[in-house]
């Protein structure tokens, strides 16, 4: 029996962008929460996410050994997946809107 290669294997229905685009290799973390943001959010998304994540961290001096800084770090990627409104750097433009 031979393989046969599925394109819609690497792909999934992104949350965010409401569209089918390229997956995330791996989880991004190694539980059941990893698994359904794998299949739930697009790499594009989920590096979008990674920058802003970056940003709110340096910008509101979190430490992420802090459990309330986790939880707003957790309750503004939820929000920023959900294109909810999310907290924002000072100066932030999405990348998709700065073109």
């Amino acid at each position: 029996m031979t393989a046969t290669f599925d394109p819609k294997a690497n792909m999934v229905f992104c949350r965010k962008y409401q569209q089918d685009l390229p997956k995330m290799p791996n989880p991004p973390f190694p539980n059941a929460k990893g698994e359904e943001i794998q299949n739930t959010v697009s790499k594009k998304a989920w590096d979008e996410w990674l920058e802003l994540q970056t940003m709110l961290i340096n910008e509101n001096h979190l430490s992420m050994i802090d459990p309330e800084a986790k939880k707003f770090i957790n309750e503004q990627r939820e929000k920023f997946l959900d294109n909810e409104d999310y907290e924002r750097p000072a100066g932030f433009t999405p990348e998709s809107n700065s073109k």
